[in-house]
């Protein structure tokens, strides 16, 4: 019996309860009721306050609604007993064989385990990394790598579709400053004051030159836009791949230019004005974002005609609403922090709602340590530590796992050493090792000829075992530990699960041997402890996959 289903049942018996008009709800039996593992067993399996929450609705103490519910619940099939704490709060003990018959239906429902059709019919954009191409993946792009691609893989769990869109731009500011240190490096020149450093501006000068020989015949402006145009293309092939083996692809890369050859710009200035919330002064046209939550209005046309920085943003999210996306999510860095109440303002001023159909997550930074001292310099990148840098020094599945272990709002050190260790303090090492673990037992019980039989003919009554309840329980929160992560943008959640979870599994393998030993036969016992084993390992399978990590059989 999972969470929801003994949800199920205590909605089921307070609408018994009111239709046999015992119970009186002027609104009616809540649809879904909260319950919530007990810190103490001594509390039983589940716990719930719905009486504490109804009880002034209804007419009656909390304690004498808990009375009413307690006795019509413990009547229900699968639950052993209900008894009334403190104030009102409601303990339940589930029979086990009800708790037991879990592992069959994991088993069952494998890789579907864990996923629901809640937000089924939603179509989201899941915006991140979006760097220009002026170098490699940095170490805080590669926080938004794992998290956004973890968070997209959530609401896709949920049942939504999902679309991941990296957002880039190749002219600008900082686009000049890549071309220009090209150049410098192409003609043999220190690069510029502002430029970029590293080997790596070496390898695409050289690259360009050995690809484009002509390049060095041209005068410095025609060569520099050579080196711009030729130069963009290598280090964004290159960002591509170098997230590509991270275990990110994304579904669109969307230009910025598009938007200004499009008429997106005007499009969405022209639809601002038409619902009244644009006005011209100084020759200029502003946004009248200040009446819908921002610190003051803001210009989308300057007054020389050419838009505003703004103008773009406007362009932007009207092109992702008219592709038909519900809901638009976008991972940006701490450094944009002031920029969430304006985007806000935006969205209301197209007549949208702040926070459902736009929701902005700001992410905090990422530092690497090496020897207890902070990492300051990358192989290739002179003074910027990279996505390459960490995947060099502890894997891909180590560096996912460690950049969405932690919630976004938090700095994070990650320390190279620890995580490249195959020891139970590396939190990655530990899961994977479970279920590596888990495989084990599997192929053992194949060689001994044991089989956990059927789905249909276990005896889930014999998974009676304390800590055989206790790991059906962690088991059993699986679904609504997703489906909680992905309502809050926090794929954190299932890291931090995933290991309670194994840590469940091992204190269940300690103390239940699985397998028989030497002469002894297999018995009924053993193929329901086998089936439990099945089902766990499907569940560290499911959530890893959810955060982008392999769940290796053998380590």
């Amino acid at each position: 019996m999972t969470p929801e289903q003994l949800s199920t049942a205590i909605v089921g018996a307070l609408t018994d309860l009111v239709g046999s008009g015992a119970l009186t709800l002027p609104d009616g039996p809540p649809g879904t009721v909260v319950v919530e593992r007990p810190k103490s067993k001594e509390h039983g399996d589940y716990a719930t306050n719905v009486a504490l929450q109804l009880a002034k609705k209804a007419g009656m103490p909390p304690r004498e609604l808990a009375g009413l519910l307690a006795e019509r619940l413990g009547a229900s099939e699968g639950v052993a007993s209900v008894e009334i704490a403190g104030p009102g709060f409601l303990n339940i003990r589930v029979e086990a064989g009800a708790q037991g018959v879990l592992a069959a239906q994991i088993v069952a429902a494998g890789a579907a385990y864990g996923t629901n059709d809640a937000t089924a019919g939603d179509k989201v954009n899941v915006e991140f990394v979006s760097a220009n191409p002026t170098g490699p993946v940095t170490i805080a792009s590669a926080r938004w790598a794992a998290v956004g691609d973890a968070i997209a893989r959530l609401v896709e769990a949920t049942g939504s579709e999902v679309v991941r869109e990296y957002y880039f731009n190749d002219h600008g500011a900082q686009i000049d400053r890549f071309a220009r240190s090209l150049l410098a490096r192409g003609r043999g020149r220190d690069v510029p004051e502002d430029g970029y450093a590293g080997a790596y501006i070496d390898e695409i000068a050289q690259r360009v030159l050995a690809e484009h020989p002509e390049v060095k015949d041209l005068p410095d402006d025609e060569a520099q836009e050579a080196f711009r145009a030729h130069g963009v293309a290598l280090m964004f092939d290159e960002i591509k791949q170098t997230l590509h083996t991270f275990g990110v692809d994304f579904d669109v890369f969307f230009h910025e230019n598009n938007l200004h050859e499009s008429g997106a710009v005007e499009r969405a200035i022209a639809r601002l004005t038409e619902l009244g919330n644009t006005y011209e002064k100084d020759s200029a046209v502003w946004l009248a974002t200040e009446k819908f939550g921002d610190d003051k209005d803001r210009v989308i046309v300057k007054s020389d005609g050419k838009g505003a920085y703004l103008s773009g943003d406007l362009a932007y999210y009207l092109d992702k609403r008219e592709r038909g996306f519900d809901r638009c999510l976008i991972l940006l860095g701490a450094d944009h922090h002031g920029y969430v109440a304006r985007m806000m303002a935006m969205c209301a001023a197209f007549g949208d709602r702040p926070g459902e159909n736009l929701e902005i997550l700001i992410g905090q930074m990422v530092n690497l340590l090496k020897d207890g001292v902070t990492v300051r310099m990358g192989k290739r990148s002179g003074n910027i530590v990279t996505l390459d840098d960490l995947v060099d020094a502890i894997g891909v599945d180590a560096g996912r796992y460690a950049l969405v272990r932690y919630s976004m709002d938090a700095t994070i050190d990650i320390d190279l050493d620890l995580w490249a260790r195959q020891t139970s303090d590396n939190p990655v090492f530990y899961v994977q090792y479970a279920h590596a673990r888990l495989a084990s037992i599997l192929r053992n019980a194949a060689d001994l000829g044991v089989s956990s039989g059927t789905t249909a003919s276990f005896d889930p009554s014999l998974l009676s075992h304390e800590k055989e309840g206790d790991l059906l329980r962690a088991l059993a929160e699986f679904p609504r530990v997703v489906t909680s992560a992905a309502q809050l943008r926090e794929p954190h959640r299932v890291a931090r699960y995933l290991e309670d979870t194994a840590s469940s599994f091992h204190k269940f393998y300690d103390a239940c041997r699985v397998l028989p030993m030497g002469d002894e036969e297999p018995a009924p016992i053993h193929a329901a402890r086998l089936l439990l084993v099945e089902a766990t390992k499907t569940v560290l399978a499911n959530g890893l996959g959810m955060l982008g990590v392999s769940a290796p059989d053998r380590m």
